[in-house]
């Protein structure tokens, strides 16, 4: 008994090791789906899994099996195949983002060491095997999981990191190039706006040459007056 006890073990020792995963697999949510057909229902299961490597890389995969273990399994294989990149600084993002997935809408914010993932449900699984750690969070729209997964990682996609930031450039030579076009295309502007006004005052006397003199009812009524003292005196000749 005891030497087969010991050929046992022995087997059990000469297992090899156990492989590690390369990536942290969360299962999200699992669901019972049903197809009717002629002969009634069929009830499958879909999963919904989230992957990453906490190191910036994390991928989403939605699958559906006969049983839960082949739904999951399907799903991770579509989660390896999609797997995206995201940019991370000091454990956290570098600025906000703000992704809308159908009506899912996520909020993604920057935060300082220390405070953690202040995050619920999937977000904070995505965020936690993409590898942030300090992060705020707030979903605006549906409570859908699937959406508000693919919205998260869509917020995630859309962060540029600060060295593809456009900033202006203040007190360096860049700057003061920039300046310098900038006053002389405004010096520019001031000569040909000066020749508008200079043409439209030249052009000012013309007009007011070209317009007959308006008559007001004083000078009509003497013009009246002057007409029939004419005609009186041509009646008495």
């Amino acid at each position: 008994m005891v030497g087969q006890r010991d050929q046992r073990r022995g087997r059990q020792d000469n297992r090899g090791p156990v492989e590690e995963k390369q990536f942290d697999e969360r299962v999200v949510h699992i669901d019972r789906v049903a197809r009717v057909v002629k002969g009634g229902r069929r009830f499958r299961f879909r999963a919904l899994v989230v992957l990453g490597d906490h190191k910036g890389k994390v991928g989403i995969g939605i699958s559906k099996g006969a049983d839960v273990t082949t739904a999951v399994a399907k799903a991770v294989d579509v989660a390896k195949k999609n797997m995206v990149s995201i940019h991370m600084y000091k454990g956290t993002v570098p600025h906000e983002a703000e992704a809308k997935v159908s009506g899912a809408r996520i909020l993604v914010k920057p935060a300082a060491p220390g405070t953690g993932l202040i995050a619920g449900g999937v977000v904070r699984t995505v965020l936690e095997v993409a590898g942030i750690t300090n992060a705020l969070s707030k979903s605006l729209g549906s409570s859908n999981k699937i959406n508000i997964a693919y919205a998260t990682l869509a917020a995630l996609q859309s962060v540029v990191p600060a060295n593809k930031w456009i900033t202006r450039a203040v007190g360096t030579a860049a700057g003061q190039a920039r300046q310098g076009e900038n006053s002389k295309s405004k010096a520019k502007t001031i000569p040909k706006a000066a020749e508008a006004a200079s043409e439209k005052t030249a052009d000012a006397p013309e007009e007011a040459s070209a317009t007959p003199a308006t008559k007001t009812p004083e000078s009509k009524k003497a013009s009246v007056s002057a007409k029939a003292a004419t005609d009186k005196t041509k009646g008495k000749k």
